[in-house]
Order: C-alpha cells, then sequence, then structure tokens
C-alpha cells in the first residue's frame, strides 16, 4: 500500500490565495467577508488585489481565511 505524501493530505494543496478569496467572494460577498474577518481590505474599497497585498503580508490574516476556506470544504 503506497503511503501518500504529505501535500495530498493539504486540503489547500494546488489553491491559490487569489483562488481561495475568489471563491469565498463569489459565496458570501465583500460584507460577510468583512464581518466574519473584520480587515479593511475587506470592508472599504474590497478589491481581490488589495486583498492579496495584505493577506501576503499578514500571516494571522491570511491564516485565518485559508482556515475559513478549508472548514467550508468539508
Amino acid at each position: 500500500m503506497e503511503e501518500s505524501s504529505p501535500q495530498h493530505r493539504d486540503p489547500l494543496h494546488g489553491m491559490t490565495l487569489e483562488a481561495i478569496l475568489n471563491e469565498l467572494v463569489a459565496r458570501h460577498g465583500w460584507e460577510a467577508m468583512a464581518e466574519r474577518i473584520p480587515i479593511r481590505c475587506f470592508s472599504h474599497d474590497p478589491s481581490i488585489k488589495s486583498s492579496l497585498t495584505f493577506l501576503r503580508k499578514t500571516p494571522w490574516a491570511r491564516k485565518r481565511v485559508e482556515t475559513w476556506f478549508v472548514a467550508e470544504r468539508l
């Protein structure tokens, strides 16, 4: 029996941060995202570009977005 590699068990494997954001925005909208994760890039003139910039520089916020995304996929 072949053991699966750690990356195959990672639910985010193959997902870009941009794809995660696009899916969450399509599913919930910016307003709901700002309520769930109160960060300025979701609540004031939100865009994928500004959110990507912020989340790439802010590990705690990125982790919250990724955790939310994974929780919905389970």
